[in-house]
């Protein structure tokens, strides 16, 4: 019996390839080389699945040159590369990978939080740049975490991991805003109360972005957000690229308007925006949130198993359109 046909558009864990090859006939892309748009729909035409990681633009035009493609299934829990209205019309499933990157992504976005308050890149560089010469009262003071402020915009799974690490480990006081307030039992686990944008901003010592990227989050956070924050306040981004409009942050971290950003997404990634490449109190990271062996397997299993599970038992595990099922 003939395999479906399939493809993986990037590197992989070869433990991945070799459970996909149990199932489908299997055309890979371990050397990982970069696949512009028309080369990536040529090499989806004739297949019924892929496996993509985020980067791959799967639009309607892709989709017109790979009519038997039955399924998308992303390994990563954003999908702002897929168009997801082009796929719905065309009967193509859409997948992601949600829940299982939740902790560690929580953890990175603390981790972000606390280098860019206490000033972690720029101290190294200086001690790097052989600069440290003495001891002073002022040297690299940063801001406070314990007991401060955490403000958090976007109060999904993720969002609620870095409450709980916030108020549980660090006493802080967590206020918090989203598209709908949540039960008030999960509010209780994470210690947190819910305000209005605007009190958000102007209130947060520690503003956390962990909002989905979509058309209406497009710039969420802009020069006029950015003039509501406190001089002395700190934006971490560990959303999605597009959430903020980098070229406004990086003229409020040279102005000094904000004391300085964390950020492990930027707009057009992975090229980032070159006056953030010249303001020293920000803290840049390669999109690294869920960046632990263990959970970045786990999506990679879930992504093959959304796989496995549509084109072999017809049911996915997690869809993102499931209209099409039907």
């Amino acid at each position: 019996m003939t395999k479906a046909r399939i493809l993986v558009a990037r590197a992989v864990f070869p433990e991945i390839i070799a459970l996909l090859e149990q199932h489908f006939e299997v055309e890979h892309n371990q050397a990982d080389e970069p696949w512009p748009k028309e080369r990536l729909a040529g090499k989806l035409a004739g297949k019924v699945g892929a496996f993509t990681t985020g980067g791959e633009r799967i639009d309607a035009d892709v989709l017109a040159v790979a009519p038997g493609l039955k399924i998308c299934a992303n390994m990563a829990v954003g999908y702002n590369n897929f168009d997801l209205a082009a796929m719905t019309q065309r009967g193509v499933l859409a997948t992601n990978t949600p829940d299982v990157l939740t902790e560690s992504t929580a953890d990175f976005g603390f981790a972000l939080l606390m280098a860019t308050a206490r000033r972690l890149t720029e101290s190294e560089h200086y001690l790097r740049a052989g600069k440290w010469q003495r001891w002073s009262y002022d040297m690299f003071s940063g801001s406070e975490v314990h007991g401060s402020t955490l403000g958090i915009l976007g109060m999904g799974r993720i969002g609620q991991g870095i409450a709980r690490r916030g108020a549980h480990g660090f006493g802080m006081n967590v206020i918090y805003h989203n598209r709908s307030r949540l039960a008030p039992d999960l509010e209780a686990q994470c210690k947190a109360r819910y305000v209005g944008k605007e009190e958000l901003l102007r209130a947060a010592d520690h503003l956390v972005l962990v909002l989905p990227y979509s058309p209406a989050s497009h710039h969420a956070i802009g020069a006029p957000e950015l003039a509501l924050m406190k001089p002395a306040a700190n934006l971490i981004n560990v959303a999605r690229g597009g959430v903020v409009d980098d070229a406004a942050l990086a003229a409020a971290l040279r102005d000094k308007r904000i004391a300085a950003a964390g950020l492990d997404v930027f707009e057009g990634e992975p090229k980032v925006h070159p006056d953030l490449l010249t303001v020293p109190n920000v803290v840049l990271t390669p999109h690294i949130a869920s960046a632990t062996v263990p959970t970045r397997k786990a999506m990679a299993n879930l992504a093959a198993d959304n796989l496995i599970g549509f084109l072999v038992h017809g049911k996915p595990v997690t869809p993102l359109n499931p209209e099409v099922l039907k």
